[in-house]
Parts: C-alpha cells; structure tokens; sequence
C-alpha cells in the first residue's frame, strides 16, 4: 500500500500504468501524497494542488524527487486553473472526495460520531461551516442537497425537518443532523444513511460538484495533445459529471438533433478509453473497504500531429 496515517489513496497501480511515459503530471487532489509519491521521479516535473494545508504538509514529506511546484487552492479557482494552463501537462490526476485524515480527525467535522463539529470544510480559509450551511439554507435549497447528492427521496421531509429543529435550537454538532435523519427516516436509520447525507451537505458546503465542473473543460484545453485525465469519483454525482463530459468530448457533433447543419466544433477531443469505469480489485477492497466505490474514468485528447 502507498498509504500513510494521512490517507490510503486507492487503485494506486491502474493509475501509476497510466502515467507511463508521462513527464509533466499535475496532480489535482495531492491528499497526503499517496497516488503522487508513486510517481516520484527524477524525470518528471510535478505540480501538485491540493485545497487542505494539511495534505500539502504531508505530500511535502513524502516527495523528494520530482521537481516540484505546490499550489493550497481549489483544483476549479482562477488560480489553479491559471497555474495548470501555464504548466502544459501531459497527464491530469484527480482523486475526489475527502481523504482518510479528513474523516478521521474528528475535529475537521467530516463525521457522524457524536459531538463532532458540524464543520466540513475542506480549506480552513473558508468562512462557512457545515452547521451555517444548514442553520441558512431555505427549506427548498435543503431539498435539493439532500436530494440532488444525498439521493434521499424523502428529502422535502427532512429539509422540513431541518428548519422546525433550527428555529428551537441552531445546529453545531453531529448528533444534530444524526437526530434530523433518524426523525425523518426512522429507527431503521444508520450509518449508511448518516454517511449519505452527511457527504450530502459537504458536498454542497465545498462547491464540489462546481468546482469538477469548471476544472475539467479547463484542464483539457491545457492538457497537451495526446495526454491523459484521470479521474476517480466516489460519488454518483461526480461520476455522472465526469462520464457526461468525457461521453460528449469523444462525440464528432454535439448539435442538438434538431439542428440540421452542424454549428459546434464538428470534430471529436478525443476518446474514453476505457469506455467502462476502472472498479477496484476485490483484493483492494478488502484491505481499503473505503475504495469499494471508487470509479476511475480516464480520456486520452487527441493528438492532432496524427491527425
């Protein structure tokens, strides 16, 4: 494993068969330097973002060959966008969701364990935490959250939920949203549906969802012609991101049916290949059951020289 105390990064292997040959990698999500430090070397130039002081502390201490450029920023602000545009990389790695650290320090706030802060942020230079998400947000925008990334079809039930139990008392910790979900769904209610929902307000507290969206087309255009984005997702609403985009770059026209002259750029950027997502081995997932939902989805840009 290239795990640390820090994070155990999944399908490291897949990944580092990927980035063969690859001499310029810019790692979008360098958590404590897992899937980074296995592709340390001498003759590769890294730049390595990563939006949680803590995992650019880490990776520091575990990459020592490759020459390295470090960015603490969002992988989807100006900044990083601006540095990898500038970078000219041939292989983009984004590894999303939060890390091993993260979930397990139980003052980051990341966890239903009781007591825990309601805080979730993945920078500390955020200004709002998980509990002002929730003692904010109207009822309808709740909705959406838990619906949208919590896929809880009882989500105007809970957002209600949400809002009759702020006015009497503001949430702060965990076992306010733990008692919101178990009032809502039941006493069957557990883990899986805390976890769901609690991935559901982080989710929404950090842009995530936004931020893939607006790294992706940027990353491609700055990725030279014949590299590679790799992507590995964990949940159902990052994967339907990435999968749309990847589906629509390797498309010769995305005109609208109806359009009886193509207008857009009449050319395919590339091809997802694999066309399936890669799934960890069930060797991996016993050792790391946090992989189990893991979906790494890799696009290769055309190289134009090839025509």
């Amino acid at each position: 494993m290239s795990g640390t105390a820090f994070h155990i990064p999944v399908l490291v292997e897949e990944v580092v068969r990927l980035a063969e040959g690859r001499r310029r990698i810019v790692d979008c999500t360098v958590g404590g330097g897992g899937h980074a430090a296995r592709l340390d070397r001498s003759d590769i130039e890294l730049l390595a973002i990563d939006r949680d002081p803590d995992a650019i502390a880490a990776a520091r201490a575990r990459i020592s060959q490759s020459p390295t450029q470090w960015l603490n920023a969002s992988f989807g602000s100006p900044e990083s966008l601006a540095a990898i545009a500038a970078f000219g990389p041939d292989f983009t790695l984004f590894d999303l969701g939060v890390s091993g650290h993260q979930l397990d320090s139980t003052e980051r706030g990341f966890s239903f364990r009781p007591g825990a802060p309601l805080d979730m942020r993945m920078s500390v230079r955020s200004d709002v935490t998980a509990a002002e998400l929730l003692n904010s947000l109207d009822e309808r925008e709740l909705e959406r959250v838990f619906r949208e990334y919590g896929d809880e079809r009882k989500a105007p039930r809970l957002a209600a939920a949400v809002v009759r139990r702020r006015a009497n008392s503001l949430f702060a910790t965990s076992d306010h949203l733990v008692n919101a979900i178990r009032e809502t769904l039941g006493p069957r209610s557990g883990p899986g549906d805390f976890a769901r929902l609690f991935q559901a307000i982080r989710i929404a507290l950090n842009e995530e969802i936004r931020q893939l969206e607006l790294a992706l087309p940027s990353v491609l255009e700055a990725l030279e012609d014949g590299g590679i984005i790799a992507v590995i997702s964990y949940h159902s609403g990052e994967d339907r991101v990435v999968k749309r985009m990847f589906r629509d770059w390797a498309r010769d026209c995305v005109c609208p049916p109806q359009t009886p002259i193509c207008t857009c750029r009449g050319r395919k950027l590339g091809s997802a290949r694999p066309r399936k997502p890669i799934r960890p081995s069930a060797d991996e997932v016993a050792e790391n059951p946090r992989s189990r939902s893991a979906k790494l989805r890799v696009f290769r840009k055309a190289d134009e020289a090839k025509g």
